[in-house]
């Protein structure tokens, strides 16, 4: 069933074409406009609220724990989206998780190269902490980019002598700039990422700065010490060797990690829920680990 719902929601995506030789400003229009109408949780309060460098969603869900916090770092190619294109996965991902959940707004590319989108989502962890959020009650999650600075903001944390999260669920993360994974070049059909696109992408935030830079990626880190970790990644996606390693070099650290392929399931499935099984799946899954994680 979940494979012909994702033929269907593929092919009715597939016509909703991209604008010709668009701008940055264009291309954001464009991906706000296409996940507008996709229904979010129900029963959740969203507060637009300033969270360090920049502003974000504070999604809490009706009768929710206001002490328990998840950020989440929304996809995009660090080129666009917003948490308004994601609050399909983050508003279920509170309701899910029982508590409150932060997306953060953080600035773009190529307005903004990098570090600045790893800045400011390391930004917004010590906002967290500063507003007293206890770390044993934050857990940090993201998808594609935002998966890259979910445990880039860990590995900050740690770099800075701060208290780590609790925990990380990352969904498809975007870590192998360098695309030394073999799933770049064996799945040419990926309904999501083109060559080109991953390359648009990385031009604009990475300009010539090394593929392989920590201030980047954190693929090729010291990983000791991080929290447990959850790994979600899809099957029919070129991505899909970016969450195979980053699992191995977590566990080869003594890190509790664990991942799970969604077989059929393309690049950040979960912006398809409800309309998706297995983007409700994951959401749920991921919840459930960060929730069992906070104390």
């Amino acid at each position: 069933m979940s494979r012909q719902q994702l033929a269907a929601i593929l092919e009715m995506t597939a016509k909703n074409h991209p604008p010709e030789d668009a701008t940055p400003e264009m291309m954001r229009a464009w991906v706000e406009a296409a996940t507008s109408h996709t229904p979010i949780a129900e029963n959740v309060e969203i507060e637009r609220i300033n969270c360090g460098p920049c502003d974000g969603d504070l999604i809490l869900p009706v009768g929710g724990d206001a002490t328990r916090l998840i950020i989440f770092y929304h996809g995009g190619g660090f080129f666009f989206c917003s948490s308004r294109t994601h609050r399909v996965t983050a508003s279920n991902l509170a309701r899910a998780a029982g508590c409150a959940v932060l997306a953060p707004d953080y600035r773009l590319a190529p307005e903004n190269p990098a570090p600045a989108a790893h800045n400011d989502a390391f930004g917004a962890y010590q906002w967290a902490l500063r507003e007293g959020y206890e770390p044993s009650k934050v857990a940090l999650s993201g998808d594609s980019a935002g998966g890259n600075l979910s445990l880039a903001t860990a590995l900050q944390a740690r770099a800075h002598g701060l208290p780590l999260p609790c925990a990380l669920a990352l969904m498809s993360p975007w870590l192998d700039f360098a695309e030394e994974g073999a799933s770049y070049r064996n799945t040419e059909d990926d309904p999501i990422f083109s060559t080109e696109m991953l390359a648009l992408f990385k031009d604009a935030y990475l300009g010539d700065a090394d593929r392989k830079s920590p201030k980047v990626t954190p693929l090729y880190a010291n990983f000791s010490g991080m929290p447990p970790s959850l790994v979600h990644v899809g099957s029919w996606e070129k991505l899909r060797d970016d969450s195979v390693t980053v699992v191995q070099r977590l566990k080869a650290a003594g890190v509790v990690a664990e991942l799970k392929i969604f077989d059929g399931m393309c690049h950040t499935w979960q912006m398809f829920a409800p309309m998706l099984d297995e983007g409700m799946a994951s959401i749920e899954e991921c919840a459930a680990f960060i929730k069992a994680h906070q104390q």
